[in-house]
């Protein structure tokens, strides 16, 4: 079964990288660190504080799995002569919620989720805005919205 590409933009990349590395490095020795001074304080089954170390230190791994299998399968867009007349993957959009007058703007990515203004192409509001040209409606049902049913206007779109 093939991978689905994580398409992003250089700029999203090395920050992503630039994340990896720090856990990886300055994580992971603080994790260690912190595991030295909570083994100092003897009995490890009674030890709050090597048990919440150990805890961080599974978390912590687990997001660098996930950056490591986010990052293994990427394609890398050129923004600077993207075409901007209609919403695609790597464009900027600004939209209106036509129910509440929130005005957002997001980069349209191929990764997961809604988060620091990335809009992944495979979530709701995603996939009803790709194609669509500034003053166009969409509606979509949002799971996280109560199961309303959302409408937004395409205000601006660029690179």
């Amino acid at each position: 079964m093939a991978e689905n590409k994580t398409v992003l933009t250089q700029e999203r990349y090395d920050a992503l990288m630039a994340e990896l590395e720090k856990l990886r490095t300055v994580g992971r020795d603080d994790i260690a660190e912190k595991l030295r001074v909570a083994r100092s304080y003897g009995d490890l089954s009674e030890n709050a504080e090597y048990n919440e170390t150990m805890d961080e230190q599974a978390k912590m791994e687990s997001q660098i799995a996930e950056l490591e299998a986010e990052l293994r399968n990427v394609e890398i867009i050129a923004t600077d002569d993207m075409a901007t007349d209609v919403v695609a993957i790597g464009v900027i959009v600004k939209v209106k919620d036509l129910v509440y007058g929130d005005i957002e703007t997001f980069q349209m990515l191929g990764t997961g989720g809604l988060e620091d203004g990335i809009l992944s192409d495979a979530s709701p509001l995603g996939k009803a805005l790709l194609g669509k040209r500034v003053g166009e409606t969409v509606e979509f049902y949002s799971p996280t919205g109560n199961g309303k049913i959302l409408r937004y206007e395409v205000l601006d779109i660029s690179h």
